[in-house]
């Protein structure tokens, strides 16, 4: 051995002994993991040839749609006007409307959240299907109201079922 050359002490043992093994990947999860990775690629190859799994659109296209504007505070009287014509749609006493209320209120604490401003309009859809949506337009937000039972989504579909909503 030479000043220049480094000094590799594994290099004067000489060949390994059986009792010391190279070590190497287990081989366990690798073939867990391709398993996973090959079950996920056939999952989702069932799914789009069977329709099996996924999620569709079951709402159809928009059949009437109203944005309206909210003005008063939540724990007062409230004016739900077409934001269109600015026409008053309804007025709400504070003791009443109480899912319209509580809808609206939800979606007012997401706009402040979001720091969006309180004047733009939420929109109300009414679906091909019968469906009521209420989205906000400021941040994207919306809520399907029928998931709420029949008679929230008709508090909502009553402001709907004025002239001038259809969709063109």
């Amino acid at each position: 051995m030479n000043a220049l050359s480094p000094h590799y002490p594994e290099a004067d043992r000489g060949p390994q002994s059986p009792s010391r093994k190279a070590r190497r990947f287990p081989r366990f999860p690798l073939v867990l993991g391709l398993g996973l990775l090959g079950f996920s690629i056939a999952a989702t190859l069932f799914g789009m040839k069977t329709g099996i799994g996924t999620v569709l659109n079951v709402y159809g296209q928009p059949q009437a749609v109203r944005d309206i504007v909210i003005a008063g505070a939540h724990d007062t009287e409230i004016t739900i006007s077409d934001a269109r014509t600015g026409e008053p749609i309804i007025t709400l006493a504070p003791e009443e409307g109480g899912f319209v209320r509580g809808s609206l209120r939800a979606l007012s604490r997401m706009r402040l959240m979001a720091e969006t401003p309180e004047g733009l309009p939420y929109r109300l859809i009414r679906w091909e299907n019968g469906s009521v949506s209420l989205s906000d337009t400021a941040t994207g937000e919306r809520i399907y109201l029928n998931a709420f039972g029949p008679d929230n989504a008709a508090a909502y579909a009553e402001l709907l079922a004025s002239r001038g909503n259809e969709k063109p």
